[in-house]
């Protein structure tokens, strides 16, 4: 499961590492979570890649009540393309949400232990998502996405069973190209020396913890109990801004 992740790279750096034609315009968040706007990058009709702003947490199209997307902000890979969850938005509607990391948590004695996923080379990450738009009855909007997950390579098997698709540079172009569906293959764990883990302070399982401190490699502290995946303190307004 991916539940939390941050972003902090210069918007300058996001645009060249995701052939975007501009810096979007994005401030540093450290403690992302889900039911929040988060930026996603996708490919438009004209087959440019823009960077927009979705909800995180999918609503199919047919969904009659847009709270479901509180269930499905993870799509477990395995078998995506014949979820009826998933498989429209698997053919035609796959994204990557930049990231600088992800936080997982390992149980332990006494309850669940923070820790951050990153890089190896510092470079920002490429989560494998889908997107959605949802009609409202009364003709109103609403954008929401996912994030893709596999099983856990071996770095992050002791820590969860799961971890979001990361996709490979050399792999975008394939992932955003909406005239195929023939991507399966690159849903698979991400390599392990490609990426670093490290403890954090406990301090991320508040949503209003927000910032660089909670990225900060930390001794292996006591254990606390692990956050729900929409938090009580979770602000949701119909709109919000990433500035």
């Amino acid at each position: 499961m991916c539940g939390r992740y941050e972003l902090h790279t210069h918007p300058a750096a996001i645009a060249l590492a995701f052939g975007l034609s501009s810096p979007p315009a994005l401030r540093p968040r450290y403690n992302i979570a889900p039911m929040q706007p988060v930026p996603i990058v996708r490919q438009n009709s004209a087959g440019q890649r823009v960077l927009s702003e979705m909800r995180w947490g999918l609503v199919p199209r047919w969904a009659k009540d847009p709270s479901i997307g509180a269930k499905l902000i993870n799509a477990r890979g395995e078998g995506i393309a014949e979820k009826p969850a998933f498989r429209s938005a698997f053919q035609w509607h796959r994204c990557l949400l930049p990231a600088d990391g992800f936080y997982e948590w390992k149980a332990v004695e006494g309850g669940k232990r923070p820790y951050l996923v990153v890089s190896r080379n510092g470079a920002p990450l490429a989560l494998g998502g889908l997107y959605e738009r949802w009609l409202a009855p009364d003709g109103q909007v609403l954008d929401t996405c996912t994030i893709v997950t596999t099983e856990a390579n071996d770095l992050l098997r002791d820590v969860h069973d799961r971890m979001p698709l990361i996709i490979a540079p050399e792999d975008y172009a394939r992932w955003l190209d909406r005239s195929t569906s023939a991507v399966t293959d690159l849903i698979a764990p991400y390599p392990s020396d490609a990426l670093d883990v490290h403890p954090v302070s406990a301090r991320v399982n508040a949503v209003k913890n927000d910032d660089s401190s909670l990225l900060e490699r930390v001794d292996e502290a006591p254990a606390e109990e692990a956050p729900d995946p929409i938090p009580d303190d979770v602000d949701v307004p119909e709109q919000q801004s990433l500035l």
